[in-house]
């Protein structure tokens, strides 16, 4: 008496059945992290403060901060030095600020700086400015490649510049 066909067939399937339905299929990549929020804000001001006085404030539209970078949308900022600071984006990665997109620096009445890229440094309180630019003091017209601005010691020093100045008649 031998085993029959049909129950050998049965046999390997139900093992077959039991092994298909107990293994995963997919395998997890050991290099991928799923991206998890920190933080989502909409219309939020930041005031970074230490104990001795008030660092500087930023206002965002939008802002998402994900493995500690935080990105925010229409950003406005100003601290001691800087009267205001405007961008379409801007991105904070530690002690600096990446700004992209209608970047526009006002130090006082009639002084305004435009460009499309620059970074603050918070640290240091310099603003290099990586685009040409276009600066507009008082009268006159600035334009240049590339600009590194000492907010401290309102200095600034500009490369490939080309300027209409206007001066007093005697």
């Amino acid at each position: 008496m031998g085993l029959r066909l049909e129950w050998i067939l049965i046999i390997a399937i139900i093992i077959t059945s039991i092994l298909t339905m107990s293994t995963k299929l997919t395998q997890k990549n050991k290099h991928y992290a799923p991206v998890v929020k920190e933080l989502e804000f909409t219309n939020t001001t930041f005031t970074e403060v230490t104990t001795l006085k008030r660092e500087g404030v930023a206002f965002g539209v939008h802002g998402v901060r994900v493995g500690g970078v935080l990105a925010v949308d229409k950003l406005r900022y100003h601290n001691d030095s800087i009267k205001l600071l405007l961008a379409d984006k801007g991105t904070y990665k530690e002690s600096k600020i990446y700004l992209d997109g209608n970047v526009t620096v006002h130090r006082k009445e009639g002084q305004d700086y435009y460009t499309e890229h620059a970074v603050y440094d918070k640290k240091t309180e310099i603003l290099d400015v990586t685009a040409p630019f276009v600066a507009y003091v008082d009268k006159h017209v600035i334009r240049g490649t590339s600009m590194r601005y000492f907010t401290r010691t309102k200095e600034i020093y500009a490369t490939d510049v080309d300027a209409v100045l206007y001066t007093k008649e005697k």
